[in-house]
């Protein structure tokens, strides 16, 4: 039986394991101190300030939001392409999320559609590092400061990208906060969790309240003070702390790092070189001078003119053993949003459409082997050159 090969999946070793073991044997299971230096990792990383772990990078992108302090009815931009919680977090703060097309290159958000959307009621830009390649924040920066606007970077695929700059993402040198992911097909991993990077006080203040059900204990903060079980909630929020057992697998898996993306590099120069010559697909593309730690590896297939669906080839591939993903069907099309806000328009958003009714992600994780990859490489050009019977 063929082993199967997943479009992405974790790299656990025994140093991952006795890191967990020893937070399993000592005083602290959750909020210890393997949170603080899990964090401290983080900042010295991403060259940020701040750093705040989470439960998750949805709750991150929640709090983040949150900590804003919008008013409730104004809004929010971001992409159509990327996962939910990009827009859900905008709801969740009673704001009216607002979606601008993609660069039809990168699939990054385009800062021109961005600039077409914004209106009076715009308050903040959710820029979206999709597969882990960093947007053009230059621009996305200028057009925030001409309108007054807030951004926040989910960069839940990109830790270890770098900007055109050479600037590490998560840095927050143009963005308000940064909010990293760590679930176990990301990068790095901490089982489920996620971070949140800002150089300001005043948000890294509320972040660290909004993370703990609004409450603090902070003494300078309290409207009084009688006696060391005190506390006052400050704000409505939710439990999105994340466990010392997380921070310590989070910890030690960013230690590799530059080994995972170093790997995850190799698999797509092998990848790059032979799918840049398959008729009807087109290879990823990184801007010049960007340093990405790809998370994900996206072909665009013309399924008409090789004759197949989607459907039927990621069914064929499955059959080889070979997992695929499609990231993502646009947030606009999702029949919450559509009864919510009613039907968006589908011309608005001509780089998504294209970009969606092709798009196919094949495995990419730095655990593959160039046996696997060799493998992944032969099966896909098979399964795309042979005409449907």
């Amino acid at each position: 039986m063929l082993k199967f090969i997943p479009y992405g999946r974790q790299w656990i070793n025994e140093a991952d394991i006795k890191a967990v073991e020893s937070v399993l044997k000592s005083d602290h299971l959750t909020q210890g101190p393997a949170v603080e230096q899990f964090e401290d990792a983080i900042k010295r990383v991403t060259g940020a300030r701040y750093c705040v772990a989470v439960s998750n990078a949805t709750q991150g992108l929640h709090i983040a939001v949150s900590a804003l302090e919008i008013d409730e009815g104004l809004e929010g931009i971001t992409t159509p392409v990327t996962f939910i919680a990009s827009a859900n977090c905008l709801i969740a703060n009673n704001l009216i999320p607002v979606f601008a097309d993609i660069d039809p290159g990168t699939y990054n958000i385009s800062p021109k559609e961005i600039e077409k959307k914004i209106t009076k009621k715009t308050k903040i830009i959710i820029p979206v590092d999709f597969a882990g390649q960093a947007v053009d924040i230059d621009t996305i920066k200028q057009i925030a400061d001409k309108y007054h606007l807030y951004i926040i970077e989910d960069a839940a695929h990109a830790i270890g990208s770098h900007y055109a700059d050479g600037k590490p993402v998560g840095c927050c040198h143009k963005s308000d906060m940064t909010v990293f992911s760590f679930h176990p097909v990301k990068t790095i991993t901490s089982g489920e969790g996620g971070a949140i990077t800002t150089n300001s006080e005043i948000l890294y203040k509320r972040l660290l309240k909004l993370r703990t059900i609004g409450i603090t204990k902070n003494e300078q903060e309290l409207s009084q003070n009688p006696g060391p079980w005190y506390y006052e909630m400050h704000a409505l929020s939710g439990n999105n702390r994340m466990t010392d057992i997380q921070a310590a697998l989070g910890h030690s898996q960013l230690s590799r790092l530059s080994f995972f993306k170093q790997r995850r590099r190799g698999i797509i120069n092998m990848y790059n070189k032979v799918f840049q010559h398959i008729p009807n697909v087109i290879i990823p593309y990184e801007e010049k001078n960007v340093d990405s730690c790809f998370h994900l590896y996206v072909l665009q297939i013309d399924f008409e003119k090789i004759g197949k669906s989607r459907k039927l080839v990621m069914e064929e591939l499955k059959e080889k053993g070979i997992g695929t993903q499609v990231h993502y069907i646009p947030v606009n099309s999702q029949p919450y949003y559509i009864k919510k806000y009613g039907k968006y328009c589908a011309a608005e958003y001509p780089a998504t459409e294209s970009y969606y009714n092709k798009c196919l992600s094949i495995p990419l994780y730095p655990m593959m082997s160039d046996e696997d990859t060799g493998r992944v490489i032969e099966t896909v050009i098979e399964i795309l050159t042979l005409t449907k019977d």
